[in-house]
């Protein structure tokens, strides 16, 4: 039997941390959120990246490992994204009540302000 001494790959995972927290592929506007979305919706590496061509078809492979192998964090990090997105949703609806906006939209349109 002979064994290969195999080198060891490290690669970079093409993903960095805004101020905000938000995670985003490396160059790109497309957050993780988006890509691990889209992926648990069914869709392939290939859909991906027709979805989102700024993305490589080699960085979306290599995000969909880093996510399979943090299942735990990436979860916790989804779920804080929800808590933020819908604390953000129950200010702006505190702010701008939604109670009636078709009526008021049609009424702008059928004035004509709108």
């Amino acid at each position: 039997m002979i064994l290969m001494n195999t080198p060891t790959v490290t690669e970079t995972v093409p993903v960095v941390t805004g101020i905000d927290g938000v995670m985003w592929i490396a160059d790109t506007r497309v957050t993780l959120d988006t890509l691990i979305h889209a992926f648990q919706d069914g869709a392939t590496a290939e859909e991906i990246a027709q979805q989102y061509p700024v993305v490589p078809l080699a960085d979306i492979y290599a995000l969909i490992g880093y996510c399979l192998h943090r299942r735990t964090e990436i979860e916790a990090y989804l779920d804080q994204r929800r808590q933020v997105a819908e604390r953000v949703r129950q200010e702006n609806e505190a702010h701008f009540n939604p109670a009636g906006i078709r009526a008021r939209l049609l009424a702008r349109c059928a004035d004509g302000t709108a």
